[in-house]
């Protein structure tokens, strides 16, 4: 039988076309395939700006450093992400903290993070810098948040790994009206893929021209920029220690060729996911929740499974499903469990939601080849093993 990953790509014939282009052209990298991959990406946002670089994680770093985290400072995240959305501030020497999700849904809760604003003012311990992840392609109460994170001179990256191709009230995730930067991945199990990737959008001209320099070693050639412009044309100056975080124009090609479907892979996730709300109706599993504010891009499809109202443990289940040939993962283990972060002084029972979250969750398969058989498949042995 064959197996069902939890995501897969969709490489067609015009993107294979793209990366060969690129291959019989003059530039591999650092050729025009980069900037005409961020021009579509700004415009689709409706961003001014948008930096492409060699990974999600690698445009979370650059973003923090943008914004001036750096040793002293605090940013605050939630535990429910990938680990990247934490290291990010510990790459730049700043201290990391965590706010609680919300108990019907994935994201940070904006009570959680107002009680925990009060607090942390109270003792003169507040954040720099937010970054508020979007989980599964949902995004987050972000007007709320935005507000909140105002009164209290907060900055605040979107950490929206999951979500091109969302929106928002009707604003496009990326556009930056709730937030001073927004991150996209573009690895191949998310909605688009340049096989390894990310993007910051902004709309901050000083926000894009730090994040430009940073990807790249921290150079300029910009003559506007340099300190001495008496020199000739191969002069070019580093004004910041940055790192070699670009993308490649293959790559580029690849993610600009993805972008004309990017509508319509939103379009079969939410289909996918509509089915999968109709069909599965187990009395212990609890489906995810798209809020009336949010056009989701569904990354994922997480359910949630109360272990107690069944006869097989969570482990089982899992070992269960991957026997039968079906794909399912866990998003995420709570980044303060993980050893490193124990180390750092976090415990267990520190953001009690997100761990009862980790208890309960599951990815089931969504992508846009996945058919409807493929659908059916995962969910009769869903209910075979826990015994339906």
């Amino acid at each position: 039988m064959v197996f069902i990953p939890y995501g897969k790509q969709d490489i067609s014939d015009k993107d294979i076309q793209a990366i060969t282009d690129v291959l019989q052209s003059d530039f591999l990298t650092q050729g025009p395939a980069v900037p005409a991959f961020e021009a579509a990406l700004s415009q689709y946002c409706n961003a001014k700006h948008a930096v492409a670089m060699n990974s999600a994680t690698s445009a979370l770093h650059i973003a923090c450093l943008a914004l001036e985290l750096g040793p002293g400072d605090l940013a605050w995240t939630t535990p429910i992400s990938f680990v990247a959305s934490a290291n990010c501030v510990l790459y730049c020497g700043a201290e990391i903290d965590f706010v609680d999700i919300c108990e019907d849904g994935m994201n940070i809760c904006a009570d959680a993070f107002a009680q925990k604003l009060k607090e942390a003012s109270a003792v003169n311990k507040l954040p720099k810098v937010l970054i508020a992840v979007h989980m599964a392609g949902h995004s987050p109460e972000m007007d709320r948040i935005k507000a909140l994170a105002d009164q209290y001179d907060i900055r605040i990256i979107e950490d929206a790994s999951h979500s091109i191709g969302a929106s928002f009230k009707e604003q496009k995730v990326g556009d930056c009206s709730h937030s001073d930067i927004t991150i996209f991945s573009f690895h191949p199990v998310k909605i688009i893929t340049t096989a390894e990737g990310g993007v910051a959008t902004t709309n901050d001209d000083a926000l894009a021209r730090s994040m430009q320099m940073l990807r790249s070693h921290g150079i300029t050639r910009d003559a506007n920029l340099m300190q001495d412009v008496s020199h000739g044309s191969w002069y070019y100056e580093q004004l910041d220690l940055g790192y070699n975080y670009r993308m490649t124009d293959i790559l580029a090609a690849l993610g600009h060729s993805q972008m004309s479907r990017l509508d319509a892979f939103v379009k079969k996730r939410q289909e996918i996911a509509a089915r999968y709300d109709e069909l599965l109706n187990h009395h212990a599993i609890t489906k995810p929740v798209q809020s009336h504010n949010v056009y989701a891009s569904w990354h994922l499809y997480v359910i949630q499974i109360d272990h107690t109202k069944v006869a097989i443990s969570k482990k089982d289940l899992f070992d269960a499903m991957i026997g039968s040939d079906i794909g399912v993962n866990l998003h995420y283990i709570p980044i303060h469990l993980q050893p490193h972060y124990r180390k750092l002084g976090f415990q267990k029972g520190s953001f009690p939601v997100s761990e009862r979250y980790y208890k309960r969750a599951m990815s089931i398969p969504v992508y846009p080849n996945l058919s409807a058989s493929d659908q059916d498949r995962v969910i009769d042995a869903l209910y075979r093993h826990l015994g339906v």
